[in-house]
């Protein structure tokens, strides 16, 4: 019999190839930590889980790597500079976080930090955004680009940014917002720096790809690019025109999209420059993918090519036109927010509990009185064998019906009713074990497997930590970050703690298609903790308020060879108390403690508490406000 390897762990959950060399499993069985990918040693993940919990901080908690947060930064940089470089590309590359990605303040800052050697900006497209961006972003070489709609206070700020020797360039979405632009620039003194989106005919590919094209949210068509360059030469302000910019869609899966619209868009810079429009940069928006599933194919949640195959396309296609229309080689830019913060950021949640279909903590052993519908499901047991799976399948399903409608019209008790699911169940499980010797399954078996896995019941929400799986079915890669020297015995789905029916995961990441379940270890008595990867994108700013979660806790870890286990716990910002999550709708603690306490009170003078039990109360409910909302299992 074959032993359970490391190496079977790394290809069932694929990690070699979603991973991007920034995961691994070590000897003991934990999944490893490479923050930048070098020869150094790498960070048990297990023993940075047990460190958290050693110090008292509860779980789930979101894990920031940071140095891989920062790696991410400078390999894209350093990747468009080796394309330039390779192709001798006239232009540079300057590139701009897009800050709704991700807006908290920590990992804007280190994508800040790790971009300033290559005047790497942000990108903002609200209010609150772009007035955080002109504060934070201090490098008065690098871009602020303003996107989304805008109104009178909008246009201000950005133009106001210009006056604080900000770098702060307005996209026009649509003319109007041209018009507001240069009105409000004439009337506080300020020749603005303009960007034009263009609406390019190219859409993008997979999830988002109706976001793009003709039909897109955003965007001048050609004869309103034509309008707008008139009207800033009318104005005497065609100096004012700085930047082009074109964005499809979010994750893009294939290569071809890509280039396609990079050339579209480069033939519009071109004819531009012809004109007499004397454009710095052309911005080819965001879209740079992240391959969840590890597959390096254009399925929705992959991508069909690399982060350097991807540079290059756009440096070469460039150039390739501007070589033809000879025209200057523009500065280029890009909004690849989702390939720079993805891998960074890992939720760990701990299993608390399994529901195993077909288990029963009830005897129920044959009886003399008990139905001959139950006697004939033990014979359909009885006689399972290979050739006949599909016909006893059959029989099972019609006396498991039948003994549900004689359940209902009083001709069945409710112990023989439990007697025939429970033998239900057993069949199935039988059948399914048997079902590797088969030459053909037929697909009724199959489908029947799906309904045998276990749910783990797991500490967190889908709808705070996890939303687009939830909301899009986006999927994410998920596995244990111990016991990977152990096979994985259990094929499972995951639950989590909200009282909605919706709050599950049954959807995973596969090479071939989506699975519909989990390989996962047989709970043993002692913590089991499941890490929910690439979750660094959007993630930690959509999630909701669903039955009052909240954000969890979470830690700042940096690699450090000289410390004990390679790393150090930089920062740790606690998620939110049943108290802090309250009042964010309104609810006062106080006022809440103060009713609790009128309660007592009432119960005390009525007899039906005494005094120091009311007391306990009051305090016993006090303490729980101050406490983490999610379920403490230490």
């Amino acid at each position: 019999m074959k032993v359970w390897s490391i190496e079977d762990s790394l290809k069932a959950y694929n990690i070699e190839n979603w991973g991007l060399h920034y995961f691994g499993i070590n000897p003991k069985g934990n999944l490893t930590v490479n923050p930048r990918q070098t020869s150094m040693p790498t960070i048990d993940m297990k023993e940075v889980v047990d460190d958290i919990v050693a110090r008292g901080i509860k779980l789930p908690v979101l894990i920031r790597f940071q140095d891989i947060l920062r790696h991410r930064v400078i390999t894209l940089n350093e990747a468009f500079k080796k394309a330039i470089e390779e192709n001798n590309y006239k232009g540079r590359y300057q590139g701009v976080y897009p800050i709704k990605v991700n807006q908290l303040r920590e990992v804007v800052e280190e994508i800040l930090d790790a971009g300033a050697a290559y005047q790497f900006g942000i990108e903002a497209g609200s209010k609150a955004e772009l007035l955080a961006a002109i504060a934070m972003n201090s490098n008065p070489d690098s871009l602020i680009l303003c996107n989304g709609y805008k109104d009178y206070s909008i246009i201000k700020t950005a133009l106001n940014g210009l006056k604080l020797g900000k770098r702060v360039i307005i996209i026009v979405e649509k003319l109007s917002e041209l018009y507001q632009v240069m009105k409000i620039g004439r009337e506080i003194g300020v020749r603005p720096q303009i960007g034009i989106r263009c609406k390019l005919r190219t859409k993008g590919s997979g999830k988002w790809e109706s976001s793009g094209g003709e039909a897109a949210k955003f965007g001048l068509t050609t004869p309103e690019i034509l309008q707008a360059i008139k009207t800033l030469k009318d104005e005497g302000m065609i100096d004012c025109a700085k930047l082009m910019h074109f964005h499809i869609g979010s994750q893009i899966t294939d290569i071809r999209t890509i280039k396609d619209a990079t050339k579209e868009a480069a033939r519009i810079y071109a004819k531009l420059r012809k004109m007499g429009v004397d454009l710095e940069y052309l911005d080819v928006g965001g879209g740079l993918g992240v391959d969840y599933d590890g597959s390096h194919t254009s399925f929705n949640s992959s991508t069909n090519y690399s982060l350097q195959e991807y540079v290059s396309d756009i440096v070469y296609t460039i150039q390739e036109v501007c070589l033809a229309e000879e025209v200057p080689e523009p500065g280029i830019v890009s909004e690849s927010g989702r390939a720079i913060v993805a891998h960074h950021s890992v939720l760990v949640v701990n299993v608390f509990g399994s529901i195993e279909i077909g288990a029963t903590p009830y005897s129920l052993e044959p009886s003399p009185d008990e139905n001959d519908v139950v006697h004939e499901m033990r014979e359909i047991l009885a006689g399972l064998s290979i050739k006949n799976l599909s016909e006893a399948y059959h029989d099972a399903l019609n006396r498991k019906e039948e003994a549900f409608t004689m359940f209902k019209l009083g001709f069945l008790d409710l112990e023989d009713k439990a007697k025939v699911e429970n033998l239900f169940w057993k069949i199935c499980h039988s059948i399914a074990k048997m079902m590797p010797t088969l030459k053909y399954v037929p697909e009724e078996l199959i489908e029947m497997t799906k309904h045998l896995s276990d749910q783990y019941l797991c500490n967190f929400s889908l709808f705070q930590s996890a939303p687009d799986h939830w909301a899009i079915q986006h999927l994410f890669p998920i596995l244990p970050i111990h016991r990977l020297n152990e096979e994985p015995a259990r094929q499972a789905t995951l639950v989590d703690i909200t009282c909605d029916s919706d709050g599950k995961m049954d959807k995973f990441i596969d090479l071939r298609d989506v699975k519909d379940t989990l390989p996962l270890h047989a709970l043993n008595g002692g913590p089991y903790y499941l890490g929910l990867f690439l979750m660094g994108a959007y993630q930690d700013i959509m999630g909701d308020e669903h039955n009052l979660f909240g954000r969890v806790n979470e830690v700042h870890v940096f690699e450090d060879a000289e410390e004990p286990g390679g790393y150090y716990i930089e920062e740790i910002i606690q998620g939110n108390t049943v108290s802090g999550i309250l009042s964010t709708i309104q609810y006062n603690p106080a006022e809440l403690a103060k009713m609790i306490k009128s309660c007592a009170d009432a119960q005390v003078k009525a007899g039906a508490l005494k005094p120091r039990e009311g007391v306990d109360l009051l305090n016993d409910y006090e303490q729980r406000l101050g406490e983490y909302t999610y379920i403490d299992h230490s």
